[in-house]
Formats: structure tokens, sequence, C-alpha cells
């Protein structure tokens, strides 16, 4: 047996903005709201939905986990001006100057990447802020944390 992705959950300060500017960047609709929490899904309710939830502490560090868009009916530069119109603004997390995605973040400093490759034949980047490994010699690897080295 395997899991199922059920909802994508977004910690805000205040869950009401941050589920409106996600509601506008995927054409989607509030379907549930309370106190606490606001639940965004498409048309016709297909999972995963949004859960926007609030929490008490500010956004500190980079994101874990961040979401990868791609422009539907537009170009890459169009959508990213229209994302920061709805309120999203630029982040620099290290990506460099040469990469072909655009980062983002939500009013609430959430990441999230708009990607720029256009047919549907073609896969995405593996990640948006992923960043070329360099190849590693065994001599030069270090071990994980919690495994024993081998003595030579």
């Amino acid at each position: 047996m395997t899991s199922r992705l059920a909802v994508i959950v977004i910690d805000a300060i205040e869950p009401r903005p941050v589920a409106d500017f996600w509601a506008a960047v995927l054409g989607w609709r509030i379907v549930e709201e309370e106190a606490d929490i606001v639940s965004l899904a498409p048309e016709g309710g297909a999972a995963p939905g949004i859960d926007v939830v609030r929490v008490p502490e500010r956004k500190t560090l980079k994101n874990r986990l961040h979401l990868d868009l791609r422009a539907d009916g537009s170009t890459q530069r169009q959508e990213v001006e229209r994302l920061i119109a709805l309120g999203a603004r630029r982040v620099d997390v290290g990506q460099g100057p040469d990469v072909s995605w655009v980062v983002l973040a939500d009013p609430e400093g959430n990441e999230f990447c708009v990607l720029s490759w256009r047919s549907p034949l073609r896969r995405p980047p593996r990640s948006c802020t992923r960043r070329p490994r360099r190849h590693a010699t065994s001599a030069s690897r270090s071990p994980r944390p919690g495994s024993a080295s081998k003595a030579t």
C-alpha cells in the first residue's frame, strides 16, 4: 500500500490574505473557512487542495518544501509580472543569476518558483532551487551523520 497526497499546508500569520493570493495565482476558489484555516481547491474539487493555516510566528528560514509553477497560456515573464501584481515578490535563495526559473515569495514570504519550460512533452527541472552537484570521489566523501566510518 502507499499514501496519497491529500492537501498542501501553507503556514501564515494571516491566513485569508495568503489564501486570496493563492486562489488568484491558481484560479482556484476558497471552499471552506474557519477562524484559523482557509481551504482552497480547484473547480471540481480535485485533490490535493491547499489549506492555509494560522501560526503565531513569522517565517524565518528558507522553505524546505516549495511549489514549482508553470505558466499556462502566457510566457514565464508575463506570469511573473502577474504574480508580482498579485502580491508576490522576487527573492534570492542562492539560485544564481543564470537559472531558467524565477524564485518568488507569497505575501508572507513562502517561496515558490515559476518554471520556464513550455512543452508538455518536456520534463521540468527536478527542482527549481536545486544546484548542480559536484561529483565527489570516494576519498572526499564524508560519512552520513549517524553512520559508522570504516577505518583503513
